[in-house]
């Protein structure tokens, strides 16, 4: 099979785990049973406890349970931008331990899909192992299949108020309650573009960003892509996109970063979406607004997000 998708990776483990993840992006409606199916637990024997996907119900169950080597993350990748997000927005943890051998088998297994392991990427000292994905061939990845709850509340704003109409074919005051229909009509719209608008904003801020990287992850990506097509039915929408850090780090560096974070997801917009710049405006905030005020360090606080500015 022609590859479609490389992984680049620094270590053997969180190779593994960009194999796997890298299927999830070219089936994203697959589920955890569908995972389970393309990589079976037998191609890792040696992992301990033989299961290479586990839903974070299971985990947490080992974890209530007292088993250390789950609390502690040793069987699992439990960072919060290593969990694999499901569709349905549960979380599935991708084992760590593996050997030689099983890891070979993997990359042998995943060929059959169009994935292809790279030599491994020499890192420096005490940085964190990591992977990144290449698409090849001029392979371009499906897009997740967004959630259809807004038509359906379309079709039974449309059914009510063609039976408020039938209605007023028959009243002698039909003058009168017509206005009020009308208005009502433009309160079903508004709310429709409210939840469309929420629904992005929910997925564009949990996109995380490599600590001291300013690069778009692809889930950012497919978010801003929405944004864009929204933005383009509705040309009086103006945002302001805000960078955000983690308080590790110097502050001038921090500022520096989450405006470039913030000047990233603009120019994307830009360029890619064809959104005019006078529609849109970047803002840093460096670190003095977490997303994660327990854990100034957590990931999550690595992030962008926007507002509604007009």
């Amino acid at each position: 099979m022609t590859s479609k998708v490389r992984v680049y990776g620094k270590a053997q483990n969180r190779t593994a785990l960009g194999i796997i993840h890298a299927y999830q992006i070219m089936y994203p409606h697959c589920t955890l049973e569908d995972l389970k199916k393309a990589f079976p637990d037998a191609l890792n024997p040696d992992s301990g406890t033989k299961i290479i996907c586990m839903s974070e119900k299971d985990v947490k169950k080992h974890i209530a349970d007292g088993d250390e080597w789950y609390a502690q993350g040793q069987g699992y990748f439990l960072e919060n931008d290593e969990w694999l997000i499901m569709p349905d927005k549960s979380r599935v943890a991708v084992v760590r331990m593996w050997t030689k051998p099983s890891f070979d088998r993997l990359v042998e297994h995943a060929k059959q899909y169009g994935i292809e392991v790279a030599e491994f990427e020499k890192g420096q000292r005490g940085e964190k192992g990591g992977y990144r994905l290449e698409y090849l061939n001029g392979y371009v990845p499906p897009k997740p299949e967004k959630s259809k709850t807004w038509l359906w509340i379309l079709i039974a704003a449309i059914i009510i108020i063609l039976a408020l109409l039938a209605w007023l074919l028959f009243d002698k005051k039909g003058t009168e309650v017509q206005v009020v229909e009308v208005e009502k009509t433009v309160v079903v719209h508004d709310t429709l573009y409210l939840q469309q608008l929420e629904e992005i904003e929910t997925n564009y801020n949990a996109a995380e960003f490599m600590a001291g990287k300013a690069d778009l992850s692809d889930d950012a990506k497919y978010v801003l892509h929405d944004l864009g097509k929204l933005m383009q039915k509705h040309p009086e929408l103006r945002l302001r996109l805000t960078g955000h850090t983690s308080a590790e780090g110097d502050a001038t560096f921090n500022q520096k970063l989450s405006e470039a974070r913030a000047q990233a997801a603009v120019d994307f917009m830009i360029e890619h979406e064809g959104i005019a710049a006078e529609r849109l405006e970047a803002v840093g905030y460096g670190s003095s607004q977490l997303k994660n005020t327990e854990n100034p360090m957590a990931s999550e606080n690595r992030r962008t997000e926007f507002e509604v500015i007009q």
